[in-house]
């Protein structure tokens, strides 16, 4: 297998894993009174990061040669994944689920950061074509995610609205 295909098929497994912790995340939040909200783009959401991946096995040659320090940045951004998700702990879902009455986050890079994880995809989305050359591809999904972060952004700032951090 070429790196291309390697990376790719790891990151699948990564958001698979996460895709598993959120659904159980979800249940456990909703079976104590959790709210979803902006539920109607999130079938978009997880269309755009499945053609994304896909998309890269498609249009990018798979014996292109990685750049290996944009790649060493991509693997920057999964530490930052794993820290936003230690952070969040039990109330971590890819949906905006908000349990009433909970404060607002205000560990790991919640302490500087609103909303990390949206910086950290904004990166991953970029990085990971730029470090197989594919810069149009970056292009054309960093858009399409700036559109749908920006839309999911100001819902969950509204489900949060009200809300502060602990003590």
């Amino acid at each position: 297998m070429t790196a291309l295909l390697v990376v790719v098929v790891l990151v699948a497994l990564q958001r698979l894993f996460e895709l598993a912790l959120s659904r159980r995340n979800t249940r456990r939040l909703r079976a104590r009174g959790a709210i979803e909200h902006g539920a109607a783009h999130y079938p978009l959401l997880v269309a755009l990061h499945t053609a994304w991946l896909a998309g890269l096995v498609v249009f990018v040659p798979w014996d292109t040669p990685p750049d290996w320090r944009l790649l060493g940045v991509f693997l920057l951004f999964q530490i930052g994944r794993v820290w936003v998700i230690a952070s969040l702990g039990p109330f971590w879902t890819t949906r905006i689920i908000t349990l009433p009455g909970a404060p607002l986050a205000h560990r790991g890079p919640y302490r500087w950061v609103r909303h990390p994880n949206y910086l950290i995809v904004a990166g991953e989305i970029a990085v990971l074509p730029l470090a197989f050359g594919a810069w149009r591809f970056a292009g054309v999904f960093s858009i399409l995610n700036a559109v749908l972060l920006w839309h999911r952004i100001r819902n969950e700032n509204a489900a949060l609205a009200g809300r502060q951090p602990p003590g």
